[in-house]
């Protein structure tokens, strides 16, 4: 007798409890892709001309939707609002050049690798900055929320500058903040460095930073294990047909880079 009404109990509450359909689901019902990227880090997300979203992240938020044969809405993102349109639900998915930590894991959840960079800085033009050495003493900015940020505070605690980092909410702002001779260094990715320098006439390519190579990866809900299967597919998919080199070779130029991690099997 127990045991036939803990069998009624059970099935009462899973006939209760609601069907949740996951975020794959939802953006096919819904007929939409929620996409955020971010549009002050050129050429990978930022306005044209026309004021205009552009950029290899954009690209990548067309293909996605084009792929689930839905339109896309694009979300403008700062740096720091990346992972909570994630956790809010605001977004679907985030192309913005986010690296893969263990500390962000433990939020959202991450596709593998579709993008790598490696840190550089951008110099105003007076301030003598030739080499990475050259850079004590100087005034440094960064993007608040952003890995150049968080690496390069360790740094300068350990030469104890900390008094001369100045944090931004946009790289934009770190880039004008270089050319009006607020920072002497502002500390960016390598495919943002020649569009900048070419944009300010005081703003020169700076010093790579010592730390490792940046693997960048998509950005979704945590626990939404088949939406982040879908993505890692995604990526695969535009490896496999080419077009994350035609996108590479038009925003960035030359050769992509390889998303392999050496000794990672992916």
């Amino acid at each position: 007798m127990l045991k036939r009404l803990l069998g009624i109990a059970t099935a009462s509450l899973l006939m209760a409890a609601p069907a949740t359909a996951d975020t794959l689901d939802e953006v096919i019902d819904r007929g939409t892709l929620r996409c955020g990227v971010v549009l002050d880090f050129p050429p990978i997300g930022y306005r044209d001309e026309n004021n205009e979203p552009a950029g290899f992240d954009v690209e990548y938020c067309n293909d996605l939707a084009a792929a689930l044969e839905v339109d896309m809405e694009l979300l403008p993102l700062t740096w720091s609002e990346r992972l909570p349109v994630i956790v809010t639900g605001r977004a679907d998915v985030v192309f913005g050049a986010t690296s893969d930590s263990l500390a962000r894991a433990r939020t959202v959840g991450f596709s593998i690798p579709y993008a790598i960079y490696y840190a550089q800085g951008v110099v105003n033009s007076e301030s003598g900055i030739k080499s990475f050495e050259d850079i004590r003493g100087k005034r440094v900015a960064a993007a608040v929320g952003t890995v150049p940020e968080q690496e390069w505070l360790k740094i300068a605690e350990e030469w104890g500058e900390e008094n001369l980092y100045q944090g931004y909410q946009s790289e934009n702002e770190v880039f004008l903040a270089v050319a009006q001779g607020k920072a002497d260094i502002g500390i960016t990715t390598n495919t943002a460095v020649k569009p900048i320098a070419a944009q300010y006439d005081n703003v020169d390519p700076g010093p790579r930073m010592p730390w490792t190579t940046d693997y960048t990866s998509v950005v979704a809900k945590r626990k939404d294990v088949s939406w982040l299967n879908y993505l890692n597919l995604f990526v695969t998919h535009q490896v496999r047909s080419g077009r994350y080199q035609e996108l590479w070779g038009a925003y960035v130029g030359g050769e992509a880079p390889e998303l392999r991690i050496p000794g990672v099997m992916y």
